[in-house]
């Protein structure tokens, strides 16, 4: 499915993410982050996020991939103007990482189209100059 660059679907996505020290074991290779997410409906169409797309890479190379109904138990419904926020989290085996991905979409008039996730860092305060 391709994201959609029909002004009728337009999803804006932005996220800020942050280190977990107090959740994290960096000499176990436990990095905890937790990101929120940020959703607006900037299209012409109502719709609902149906399921999500992560891409979540370290800096060894391993790269898990995530599917799942909704976000957080949840499937927001969102009509033009409206957004929607949460927060999740992720564990790296490295102090440095990345993630990216998409929603998939669907609008009241039926159509499925994906919201683009771009790449973001997950990085620790000390691993970053």
């Amino acid at each position: 499915m391709e994201t959609s660059t029909d002004a009728r679907y337009r999803i804006e996505v932005s996220v800020r993410c942050d280190y977990l020290p107090e959740q994290s074991q960096p000499d176990d290779r436990r990095f905890a982050f937790a990101y929120s997410v940020f959703i607006e409906n900037r299209g012409l169409q109502a719709a609902r996020l149906i399921s999500r797309h992560w891409i979540i890479a370290d800096a060894d190379g391993r790269v898990q991939e995530v599917r799942g109904e909704g976000v957080v138990g949840k499937q927001p419904y969102l009509r033009p103007g409206e957004s929607y926020r949460y927060t999740s989290g992720t564990v790296l085996e490295t102090p440095i990482g990345s993630m990216h991905g998409s929603y998939q979409m669907l609008a009241d008039d039926g159509t499925r189209f994906d919201a683009e996730i771009h790449p973001f860092s997950l990085a620790t305060p000390t691993s970053l100059h």
